[in-house]
């Protein structure tokens, strides 16, 4: 699968998912992109999901113009230390499929 990290995960989170295409929004020159802007870009890329941190997205984005899965972290601190627990919930959904909109992984 092809997936972006959002400007506000650390990068090194790319180094837990070496069996799919990732790129961080810096890779890309996003930097800076608003959500909406950014969306479009992910789905005329071919991006299959976006991992954020931003968890108002869900709140701000109309999903059903924006076909693409948001997998929204949720942990206390957005360091790769801590997000590194969430890796496993978020292989597993990658691995039993993921639909549009969001979805929220959680510690």
């Amino acid at each position: 699968m092809k997936l972006l990290l959002d400007e506000n995960l650390p990068k090194k989170l790319k180094s837990d998912f070496p069996e799919h295409e990732i790129y961080a929004v810096s890779d890309k020159g996003w930097n800076g992109v608003k959500n909406g802007e950014l969306l479009k870009l992910l789905l005329q890329e071919g991006f299959d999901a976006l991992l954020t941190f931003d968890k108002n997205l869900q709140h701000q984005q109309n999903f059903d113009k924006y076909t693409i899965a948001v997998m929204v972290l949720m942990a206390p601190i957005d360091i790769h230390a801590v997000l590194v627990k969430l890796v496993p919930q978020i292989k597993n959904h990658l691995k039993q499929g993921i639909s549009a909109g969001p979805t929220i992984i959680s510690l």
